[in-house]
Parts: structure tokens; C-alpha cells; sequence
């Protein structure tokens, strides 16, 4: 006997329902007509897993059925429960929240929980095809479905905040604008908003509280119901525009939480199976969400392989950013880079070609670089070194320098590539890259935790003043650093990754925690700063235009310059030595990035006269200055003959000659 797939699945002579569990007792499934009703049908055990899956067949239903099911078995199973499909292609609706909802209340909990969808409706995606961009080329760009678009004036009212918003024009012209490859959209999986942010007036803005592994968020649809099919073709827009789609996707943990959450799907049906349990039967919890979602064995890691295959076959996505991916890896020994999770997704067939990218870490610590081959990483040690370097932090040169060349004390092992990190600067967690030279201090009062919530190592200065202030010398300084660090970022080896609004110049006024800030302090500010935007889109493109910023090879920065591809050079022209590294007032560097180009960076807060290295570029080349972060504006080109005599960096700035 063959075990039918998982879900619900539409035939021309009805649907066919399949759920896992294997400590059902009973097993019902509710079907829901338009007045909200419910039907219950009996399901039966069976299929080559030896009773473990359920189903029913039920003729005449078909594409927006709704429904749930019920479980009768050992606590947790309780038939007052209704339960979310973990399969489900859509979901309907979210949490209110009420006592029902949680264990050891015998009430009906179905008043006030989500439904699942039968979803059956092809999506016509035409000859557009996936760009297939190259990570050695992609530019990945950081983005909220909702906070994207709405406050942007050219997209209309009733598609602002939605899936059609990012597919509206106005939306993928700014995109396009600034060069970007590859979108990296925060959770869309089906989330609920957490019971204590409800009762504050807030809500769940980013997503992390996941219960529908399949279903794209409802609340994202221009038109009710119209979820999955706003999705694809907010896919199929990018797609033509020749931008991939990412998922930030959460498989570490569900909204289920710890003991004392609410019972919506996994519990409910076989909280052994599905969620990782201590040796007396708690939840191991790896992410500070309350439970840990078991993806080292069958039915959990079946869960995510299948949700994965889902979003890339028929959904059309590119790849995946996986939250707290650690976890994912993580057995009962530790971090295990040949754990079932990372050998499945690395030889899945359905999954070659998709871009694979790791958080590598989680509340038990660290896996940054020891994920396997094929992977690539957030480099969160790129995050903090160039944050210290331009803050003015001593002897952070030689670790700066190691950053810019890919990372390849982290990266540089077992064949993988400088693309292997993520370079980062500023994501949603934590500061914008306008307050992180703005304050010095998290400023998280609006979301009612008493300012205890978020980080408080920063790494941020505010260049003399607290947030606001009206001081000419300091807001250029701002400017300065923000232009520093951008194109810091987009012209270091490796995968840059910029968060989105931060080339508008978008601050959440200090707070460094949005999580639950769905209103205008983390929605974007358009049309933002121009000139900001504007560099970010020139930067771009002298990136994708020189092959000396997107090596396929590790570089490994050595102090003698003895390598063609990579040699450092003091501001005076002469190669660095083992006593210039050394030293902790070193801020001023040149990196040759072979014959082609020149980066001339100063951490000083005086300006410095830089050299040629005569060395590395020989004599009677013609060098331009392309890129200087010292000017608002694009820099006229300058002739070498200046370059030696002129102060080409102001203090606290970079720039970039091109041959």
C-alpha cells in the first residue's frame, strides 16, 4: 500500500487529505461551508508507514475548501483543539487569542483559530524564466513585503503593503535602479501575531513566529484569499525584471512556543515527532522561542524537505535565508555541519541551484564558517569589524583587511568560495544604517518592554550628538560615515547584502528591535535621500563593471604583497609590512585588487596624502578617481599626475581609482 502525500490534494472526483501522526487514537477532519459550520468525517489510518498517516477522500471538495483537523490520543492530543494542515498551501486568518486556544482548556478552540485552504489553481508562469544570477554577481537586497511599498507614493492605495505592491512598477524600477540581483524577503510563511504584542497594541512586523510552512502570509494579499497567487506573480514580475526572490524562511521553531503556548498544528498532532524533547519531555529550546522544530528526524526533517520543494517547484523562488539555521544543525552533540537537515537540502535534487544561505547561529552560540560546501553564511564578524573600523576602534586594520578579501580565515577551507559569505552591515535586527551613526544607544521604548529588549552591543557612535540635532559638522560626519560604509560593503569580496531603506537614509529613530513596529517607524520613507540612493546605484555599478570585486577564488591578504590578485600598501606607496599591521593606530590602508584598481581607505579623522604603489601598479598607467566618499556628490574624474600630490581622502573617508 502506498502512503498518499501529505496535505490536501484536489483530483477531478474530489480531495484527498493526509496528515502524519503517530499517536493518534482518532483522527477527524473538519470541513468548514461558507457560514462557518463545520462538517466532521472520520479519517482512517493506513499507507506503507503502518497507520502513522490519515486520510479521507471527500468527493465534490475541491479548490477553497476550508478545514482542520482533530485529534483524539495521549495529552497533548485533544479534540477541543483544532488544528492547522502543517501541509496546507493557504491559510485563512490568524490567532484571537483566547484561553481556548491553549492546553488543559476542554473548550472548542475553532472559534478563534485559523483555517486551513485547499489550494488547487494553477499559476501560468509563461516563457519568463529564473535570472540564474551568479552569487560571484548578486547583490541581495533586504526587504519587508509590507514596509516596502507602504508609504511609496506611485504605487497605488490598495496595493501598497502587498505581494502586488512589490510587484507594482514603481517598486521593481527602484530596484532596478540600484543594481539589485536578488531580493531577500522577511518571513512569509503563514505567522501569527503574539498574544503579548495583542494586548500591547502591537503586532508581529517581521514574521518570526511561523505555523503554516507552505502557506504565503494572507495578510500580504491585495484580495482576500488571493495569497498564493499574488505570490507567484510577484515571483514571475521579479523574475521578468531579471531580480531573484530569496526566502527568509523559519524552520528552527514554530508559534506554537514552549508548554504554555497555544496548540495550532504540530502539538496538537504529535508533539514527539515533530518538535525536539528533553529527557522528561520538555521542549529543548535552541531559539528562545520556547521549542525547537526536529529537522534531524523523519516526520520533522520530511516537514521542511517538503516545504522547501514546495516554495522552489511551484511557488518559483531562487533560495532560502534560513533563521537561526545553528539550530538546524545542531544534534544532540552539538553543531554538526553532516546533520540529516544540511546533507538533505545540500543533494536535494529539486533544490540544485537554489541559493542556500545560513544564519549560522542560534541561542547555544556560533557556527560561523562551518557550514558545509554549497552553503553561504551571514559573516556576522564582517558585521562587527567594519562597524569598529569606521567607529575609530584600535587594531581593527588587520581584521578589516581580512574582511574585505573574503573572510578566508572563515571561509577559505574544504573548497569553499569567498561567495560562501554574506557580507553585512545592517539588517532588520538591529539598527539602520542611519541610526547606527546616529545614536549610541538603543532607544526601544515604544515597544513597551521598558528599553530591556534588543542588543546592547551596537558597535554604533552617534559622531558627537544623541539622535536629532541640528549641528552642521555632525551631520556631515553622518552623511560621511553612511557613504563609508556602503560602499565599504558593496566593494568588499563576497556577497553583499544591503538592507533595504538604508540607501533612503531610513531611521526607526533609535530603536534597534522593530520586531513589532508595523506603523511608520519601520516602513520606508520614500522617496528618502537621493544622494544616498544615488551612490549606492553608482557603487553598484562600478562593482559589476570590474571584475576586481567579485573573485570566484579565496584571496588570502598577505603582508608581503607577494600575490597579483591582492596586495596592501601603506598611504605612502610602500608595501605593509609585519610591524605596520601590528601596529593599533594603523587606520589608513591601500588594497591593490589587481592591475585595475586601487582602494585607498582612511580611518583617520585627519585627511592623508596617498601614494601610488609604484610597485603594484607600475608607471604611465591612466588612473581615474571613480569613487569618493569625502564628496556628496559623484567626484569628477581625476588624473593620476593629482594622485600624489592632492589629499584624495578626507578624513574618515575612502576612495576607489580605476585604471
Amino acid at each position: 500500500m502506498t502512503t498518499p502525500p501529505l496535505g490536501a490534494h484536489a483530483g477531478p472526483d474530489g480531495t484527498t487529505f493526509a496528515v502524519y501522526s503517530s499517536v493518534a487514537e482518532q483522527m477527524w477532519l473538519c470541513l468548514f461551508d461558507a457560514d462557518g459550520a463545520e462538517q466532521r468525517i472520520e479519517m482512517r489510518p493506513g499507507g506503507a508507514d503502518e497507520a502513522a498517516t490519515w486520510t479521507a477522500h471527500v468527493a465534490g471538495t475541491g479548490h477553497g475548501t476550508r478545514y482542520g483537523f482533530r485529534v483524539g490520543g495521549p495529552a497533548p492530543c485533544d479534540p477541543a483543539k483544532l488544528l492547522l494542515d502543517p501541509y496546507a498551501r493557504a491559510i485563512d486568518g490568524g490567532v484571537r487569542w483566547d484561553d481556548a486556544v491553549l492546553g488543559g482548556d476542554d473548550r472548542d478552540s475553532a472559534p478563534f483559530v485559523p483555517r486551513s485552504v485547499v489550494h488547487d489553481k494553477p499559476f501560468d508562469w509563461g516563457a519568463v524564466s529564473a535570472p540564474e544570477t551568479p552569487l560571484a554577481e548578486s547583490i541581495i537586497y533586504e526587504l519587508h513585503v509590507k514596509g516596502f511599498t507602504m508609504q511609496h507614493p506611485d504605487v497605488p492605495p490598495h496595493l501598497r503593503g502587498t505581494y502586488a505592491g512589490v510587484a507594482h512598477s514603481a517598486a521593481i524600477d527602484h530596484l532596478q535602479r540600484l543594481g539589485i540581483t536578488a531580493v531577500e524577503l522577511l518571513p512569509v510563511q503563514h505567522f501569527v501575531h503574539d498574544r503579548p504584542l495583542m494586548a500591547r497594541g502591537l503586532r508581529n512586523y517581521w514574521g518570526y513566529q511561523p505555523i503554516g510552512h507552505f502557506a504565503p502570509h494572507d495578510e500580504y494579499a491585495a484580495q482576500r484569499g488571493a495569497q498564493v497567487t499574488e505570490f507567484q506573480a510577484m515571483v514571475h514580475a521579479l523574475h521578468a525584471a531579471g531580480i531573484e526572490v530569496l526566502l527568509d524562511v523559519v524552520f528552527n521553531h514554530t508559534a506554537e512556543a514552549g508548554a504554555d503556548g497555544p496548540t495550532l498544528s504540530l502539538r496538537g498532532l504529535d508533539d514527539a515527532a515533530y518538535y525536539r524533547l528533553d529527557d522528561q519531555g520538555g521542549y529543548v529550546d535552541d531559539t528562545g522561542c520556547g521549542n525547537t522544530l526536529d529537522a534531524h528526524r523523519g516526520p520533522g526533517l520530511r516537514l521542511v524537505m517538503d516545504a522547501l520543494r514546495h516554495w522552489r517547484g511551484e511557488l518559483g523562488v531562487d533560495g532560502f535565508r534560513f533563521d537561526l539555521a545553528a539550530a538546524l544543525g545542531r544534534g544532540d552533540d552539538g553543531f554538526d555541519h553532516h546533520s540529516a537537515f544540511l546533507e538533505a537540502a545540500t543533494q536535494d535534487p529539486v533544490l540544485d541551484g537554489a541559493k542556500l544561505i545560513a544564519e549560522p547561529w542560534d541561542t547555544r552560540g556560533y557556527a560561523l564558517g562551518a557550514f558545509p560546501t554549497g552553503w553561504s553564511e551571514w559573516n556576522g564578524r564582517y558585521r562587527d569589524t567594519v562597524r569598529d573600523f569606521w567607529r575609530g576602534v584600535d587594531g581593527t586594520l588587520p581584521d578589516l583587511a581580512t574582511r574585505l578579501a573574503g573572510s578566508s580565515d572563515l571561509f577559505g577551507h574544504g573548497g569553499r568560495r569567498p561567495t560562501a559569505s554574506v557580507n553585512l552591515i545592517c539588517v532588520h535586527d538591529g539598527f539602520t544604517l542611519a541610526d547606527l551613526v546616529s545614536y549610541d544607544h538603543k532607544h526601544n521604548d515604544a515597544n513597551g518592554e521598558g528599553n530591556r529588549d534588543g542588543s546592547d552591543d551596537n558597535r554604533s557612535w552617534n559622531g558627537g550628538a544623541e539622535g536629532p540635532t541640528s549641528d552642521p559638522a555632525i551631520l556631515a560626519l553622518r552623511r560621511r560615515q553612511r557613504r563609508n560604509l556602503l560602499a565599504t560593503l558593496l566593494l568588499s569580496q563576497g556577497v553583499p547584502l544591503l538592507r533595504g531603506g538604508d540607501e533612503l537614509a531610513h531611521t526607526q529613530q533609535g530603536n534597534n528591535n522593530a520586531y513589532c513596529q508595523d506603523n511608520a517607524i519601520s516602513w520606508l520613507p520614500w522617496p528618502g535621500e537621493e544622494d544616498l540612493t544615488e551612490l549606492v546605484a553608482r557603487v553598484i555599478l562600478l562593482r559589476r563593471q570590474s571584475p576586481a570585486f567579485a573573485h570566484r577564488q579565496v584571496l588570502r591578504p598577505d603582508a608581503d604583497a607577494a600575490r597579483d590578485d591582492l596586495a596592501w600598501f601603506r598611504p605612502d606607496g610602500a608595501p605593509m609590512a609585519p610591524g605596520d599591521w601590528g601596529d593599533p593606530q594603523a587606520r589608513a590602508i591601500t588594497a591593490a585588487l589587481g592591475d585595475d584598481a586601487l582602494l585607498m581607505i582612511n580611518g583617520w579623522w585627519e585627511p592623508l596624502d596617498f601614494v601610488l604603489p609604484v610597485s603594484a601598479v607600475g608607471t604611465g598607467a591612466t588612473w581615474s578617481v571613480v569613487l569618493d566618499t569625502a564628496h556628496d556628490g559623484e567626484p569628477a574624474p581625476t588624473p593620476a599626475e593629482a594622485v600624489t600630490v592632492a589629499r584624495i581622502t578626507a578624513g574618515r573617508s575612502l576612495a576607489l581609482l580605476i585604471r
